[in-house]
C-alpha cells in the first residue's frame, strides 16, 4: 500500500494532519531559535556504526533491566504533558501501549488523567515525574499518591526552575486546560485575554529555589528510588550521584527550555563515564530510528526514552499508533543488533560506533 506507514517519522506528519495548528505546535515545538530541537535528531547521525560480521545473529535478545524492572527491548515512553489534546483518551490510551508492549512510561506531572486513572488503566510497570511546586504540600500529595498508586520510582525533573521561551505557543496563543492532578489541591486560572496562558501558569506553579538539597527532603518523603531529569555535565552527574540518585535521565526537556545546550547523545558519554555505572544512565530527546537507540546503547546508556513519537502516534491513531511506533523502534532496534553481530543487549558496546571525537582524536 502507497500509505503504509513504514518509519516513525511519518507519523509525525499523519500527527500534524490530524492535530489543530495549536497543538501540533505545542507538541513538536522547542525553545526560541529550536537550534537544540534540530540538534537532538542531527547528532544522532554523526555517529558512524561499525558492525562486527560472522557473528552467530539467529536469536537477538533484546529484553533489559531498569531498577529491578525487565522490560521487553531498551526504549521507553518519556514523561510529556497533556496527551488529550492528541486523543480523547490521553494517557489512558498511552498507558496501555505501554503494557501491550512490556515497557515502562513515565507519567508526566502534566497529564491529563490522574495518577489514580492511569494506575487503574492496566496492570504494568509506571514511574511519576514530578515537578516541585512553591507549596511543597503538594508535591507530597502527589509522591504519596503515586506510591499507594503502585507508582515504581518518582522521575524529578531537575531543569525547569522556569518555563522556557516555545514562540509558537506565543504567537498561538497558546491555552492549556486546568492540571489534572492538582484538582483540589490548587486553583489555575485559565484565561485567553492575554494571550498565552502557559508562561504566568508554570512559573507561579514551580519551585525555582529548588536545589541539590531539597534531594535529601524528597527521599524524606517516600521510599521509592528517585532518578533526576535534566542532566548534561559531567558536574552535575556526579552531583547526582552524590545526593543518592538511583538513576539519571540525560536530557534537556525536549530542547523545549534553554536553547543552545548540547544535544543528548552528544553529552551521554561523559556522563555515562562520570556516574561509572554504579546506577542507570537513562537518554531523552532526539530518539527516532532503532540505529539511534542502538548508538545510545553503545555510549553507555541502559535505555532509551521516546517522547514527541508517542504523541505523534497517539494523535494519528490513538492507542494502535502508540503501539505502532514502538514496536517499529523495538523491530529497527533487533534488525540494527542484527547487522551489526549483537545477539543481545549487552553484546553492544563502545567499540560498535565512532563519533566525531574519534575521528579527531585519531588525526592527533
Amino acid at each position: 500500500m502507497a500509505d503504509e506507514i513504514v518509519n516513525v517519522n511519518e507519523f509525525q506528519v499523519l500527527a500534524r494532519q490530524a492535530l489543530p495548528k495549536m497543538y501540533y505546535d505545542f507538541y513538536a515545538g522547542g525553545a526560541e531559535d529550536e537550534h537544540t530541537l534540530k540538534k537532538n535528531v542531527q547528532e544522532f547521525q554523526r555517529i558512524i556504526l561499525l558492525p562486527r560480521v560472522l557473528v552467530d545473529v539467529s536469536s537477538i535478545a533484546l529484553s533489559t533491566n531498569i531498577l529491578g524492572y525487565t522490560i521487553s527491548a531498551p526504549i521507553m515512553i518519556a514523561p510529556t504533558s497533556m496527551h488529550k489534546l492528541a486523543h480523547p483518551e490521553g494517557e489512558l490510551a498511552t498507558a496501555r501501549a505501554a503494557a501491550a508492549c512490556n515497557t515502562i512510561m513515565m507519567l508526566s506531572f502534566t497529564a491529563s488523567c490522574s495518577v489514580e486513572e492511569v494506575a487503574a488503566s492496566c496492570d504494568a510497570v509506571r514511574f511519576f515525574q514530578l515537578y516541585v511546586c512553591k507549596r511543597r504540600d503538594i508535591a507530597v500529595n502527589l509522591v504519596q499518591r503515586a506510591e499507594k498508586s503502585g507508582y515504581k520510582a518518582i522521575v524529578l525533573t531537575a531543569d525547569r526552575p522556569r518555563r522556557g521561551r516555545k514562540e509558537a505557543d506565543i504567537k498561538n496563543k497558546m491555552i492549556l486546560p486546568q492540571l489534572k492532578n492538582l484538582e483540589g489541591l490548587m486553583s489555575i486560572e485559565v484565561f485567553s485575554d492575554k494571550g498565552s496562558n502557559i508562561k504566568p501558569n508554570t512559573n507561579e506553579i514551580f519551585d525555582p529555589s529548588l536545589c541539590w538539597r531539597d534531594i535529601a527532603w524528597l527521599k524524606s518523603i517516600t521510599s521509592l528510588p528517585i532518578l533526576i531529569k535534566g542532566i548534561l555535565t559531567r558536574e552535575d552527574a556526579i552531583k547526582a550521584m552524590e545526593v543518592g540518585a538511583a538513576g539519571i535521565i540525560v536530557s534537556n526537556h525536549g530542547a523545549r527550555q534553554l536553547d543552545y545546550t548540547p544535544a543528548t547523545i552528544s553529552v551521554l558519554e561523559e556522563v555515562v563515564q562520570a556516574v561509572g555505572r554504579r546506577v542507570p544512565v537513562l537518554l531523552d530527546g532526539g530518539v527516532r530510528r532503532g540505529t539511534d537507540v542502538f548508538k545510545a546503547l553503545a555510549l553507555g546508556a541502559q535505555a532509551v526514552l521516546v517522547g514527541r513519537p508517542v504523541i505523534y502516534g497517539l494523535a494519528a491513531k490513538g492507542e494502535a499508533g502508540v503501539r505502532k511506533v514502538m514496536q517499529m523502534l523495538k523491530d529497527e532496534l533487533e534488525l540494527t543488533m542484527a547487522l551489526a553481530g549483537c545477539p543481545s543487549v549487552e553484546d553492544i558496546s563502545r567499540s560498535h560506533v565512532r563519533t566525531d571525537r574519534d575521528r579527531l582524536q585519531s588525526m592527533l
